[in-house]
């Protein structure tokens, strides 16, 4: 099942990370970078790593953020390498070396526990100028499952204000249109630090969804319902999809290449296209 929605918790937080599963987030990312002062940053790693010997069987993907910088990474990962670790977060990814690094650490680790090679996944965040005009070899990495856009350290990066959408959307397709190509997961959209006004986060998820994303990071559990709301493909969609490639199918059976639905609409390969990927959705959100 791929995630709807990613709730992120401090790493240093013992008390909210044994609380998530209450959360309804379909993957919960403990932080080890930003949500944590450096000062605290060993502590955080000892407490993630409990946290995650302590899951047993859990309802939700266990993902960790690590920190970037090489003198913290390695100590991360051999903190949290666990058998309950489903995928690395992995920062401000500016090339795909970076990624290679990270990999070969795991490769290390899963040869020592007899775990298969390859099984822990990389979710790298775009948020540089470095990291965007690498999307294409970012996506292709191995481990690569899945990307995210960072729009607020991308937008400092680039002199862009996060909050005009427009000047976003070209970046935001880059994502897209990288994952798509590589055959990964789609997008992880941006977080948002709204969690109080619920419609407006709403409008703006569905217009994410338009584009293409498949994901949301929560940073607030009154986030997770919404995306999981939105990024759910409904009954009806389901419905109206299935009968679309079933009419397709009638046609071709009949030697058409095209159909008209109930609506009067055209129906060719094209649409029926749309129409899989919304039972594909349906399928890995576990709502078919």
């Amino acid at each position: 099942m791929t995630a709807r929605s990613y709730l992120f918790v401090p790493g240093d937080r013992s008390d909210m990370l044994d609380r998530v599963g209450l959360r309804g987030a379909d993957a919960v990312i403990a932080d080890l970078e930003d949500a944590v002062a450096p000062a605290r940053k060993k502590v955080a790693r000892e407490t993630v790593a409990q946290w995650l010997d302590d899951l047993v069987e859990p309802d939700f993907e266990a993902w960790v953020r690590v920190n970037p910088s090489t003198d913290l990474l390695e100590d991360d990962i051999t903190a949290i390498f666990r058998p309950s670790l489903i995928g690395v977060m992995v920062p401000k990814v500016r090339s795909v070396d970076e990624l290679r690094t990270i990999a070969n650490l795991l490769d290390r680790h899963e040869s020592a526990t007899g775990r298969p090679q390859g099984d822990v996944k990389l979710l790298p965040i775009v948020e540089t100028a470095l990291g965007l005009l690498a999307v294409n070899d970012l996506a292709r990495a191995p481990r690569v499952y899945q990307l995210m856009i960072g729009e607020y350290d991308l937008g400092a990066d680039l002199g862009v204000d996060p909050a005009y959408e427009a000047a976003l959307i070209p970046l935001r397709m880059q994502l897209v249109l990288a994952s798509a190509a590589a055959g990964i997961e789609p997008p992880l959209g941006p977080v948002s630090t709204n969690y109080r006004d619920l419609e407006p986060l709403r409008e703006e998820t569905r217009r994410l969804a338009r584009l293409g994303f498949g994901s949301r990071p929560a940073i607030h559990p009154a986030q997770v319902p919404v995306f999981n709301e939105v990024l759910t493909p409904t009954p009806a969609d389901v419905q109206r999809a299935q009968r679309l490639i079933d009419l397709y199918d009638s046609a071709l059976s009949q030697g058409k290449g095209a159909v008209t639905d109930e609506e009067g609409k055209m129906v060719d390969e094209a649409v029926v296209k749309i129409a899989r990927r919304v039972l594909d959705s349906a399928r890995r959100t576990g709502e078919e």
